[in-house]
């Protein structure tokens, strides 16, 4: 995460830059069509080993219609999970990492139902 007074590709650098020691067996991004111009071959750099690579999905060109891309759609769902949370369906927070810890406390908090829900059957 990173504030909203950041281009999302400049900002971009600063949330990929701590996966250069973590993560390892994380091999691909997927990202959306605003990340294009430089970050793929900033990201695949990234790491000596175990390298990285940023996978842009964007929309067919000239396409008319409503098409899912996909992955896309992962995404998309979780943002909706998310904003099911009382604290999370508005920006309230004041920093970046008090956002970021309640998005982990909803996604724990959504975990957490479906383990009880499985069990309980």
């Amino acid at each position: 995460m990173h504030a909203a007074d950041i281009q999302d590709r400049d900002g971009a650098r600063l949330v990929l830059a701590p996966l250069r020691h973590r993560f390892a067996r994380l091999r691909l991004i997927i990202a959306d069509s605003i990340y294009n111009g430089g970050i793929a071959e900033w990201v695949h750099a990234l790491r000596a080993r175990n390298k990285l690579r940023l996978e842009v999905r964007a929309k067919e060109p000239g396409a008319k219609t409503f098409k899912p891309i996909p992955l896309r759609w992962r995404v998309e769902r979780t943002f909706a999970w998310l904003g099911r949370s009382r604290r999370l369906s508005k920006d309230y927070e004041g920093t970046t990492a008090s956002s970021e810890a309640f998005v982990k406390l909803a996604m724990i908090h959504l975990m957490a139902r479906r383990l009880v829900r499985k069990l309980t059957f």
